[in-house]
């Protein structure tokens, strides 16, 4: 075991890229990925075990991640008249699931729109059933102000787990 164990540190001594924690590296470097590595890195030292680490650094780097991710959703309002009537049509461009979809709900101008809502989703995918949810609540939001949405642009995965889900979550 010793001999192992000596083999390892001059393996990771070796083979470590110790330019990548200087401090004039480190603060080039994005803070999500120097607080993955530190987190990371701690929790080995912490805890006495390599496996623990890596698997808390791969939860911390898909937190961070999808904290990013979430911000790239764009929604985009225009009121157009068809045939005599008003229509807000809203297109919803980026990725949907739980973290974006939380501000989702809050894109929308619910008193100031017509009575006919379009919610555009052909530049984008529904992810999970709290995207779902979230559309059922600004759908019930509408229909509480006695105006009508249509939801349409779903691709194929998305408009099957809409059809699943919508109603069913439990959104008032």
């Amino acid at each position: 075991m010793a001999a192992l164990a000596a083999v390892m540190v001059v393996v990771a001594v070796t083979t470590f890229d110790w330019h990548s924690v200087t401090p004039a590296t480190l603060r080039r470097m994005p803070r999500a990925e120097t607080a993955v590595m530190l987190v990371t890195v701690l929790t080995v030292v912490v805890t006495e075990n390599l496996a623990i680490g890596v698997i808390v650094g791969v939860l911390v780097a898909m937190m961070l991640f999808a904290r990013r991710v979430a911000h790239l959703v764009g929604v985009h309002r225009e009121v157009t008249t068809v045939d005599g009537t008003d229509v807000a049509t809203y297109t919803v461009t980026g990725e949907l699931f739980f973290a974006s979809s939380n501000d989702l709900y809050a894109q929308f101008s619910y008193s100031a729109d017509p009575e006919q809502v379009v919610i555009d989703l052909d530049r984008s995918h529904v992810w999970d059933a709290s995207t779902v949810a979230a559309l059922d609540a600004v759908e019930a939001k509408y229909a509480r102000l006695g105006k009508h949405v249509a939801i349409r642009g779903l691709d194929h995965a998305s408009a099957q787990m809409h059809e699943r889900l919508t109603g069913q979550l439990g959104v008032d």
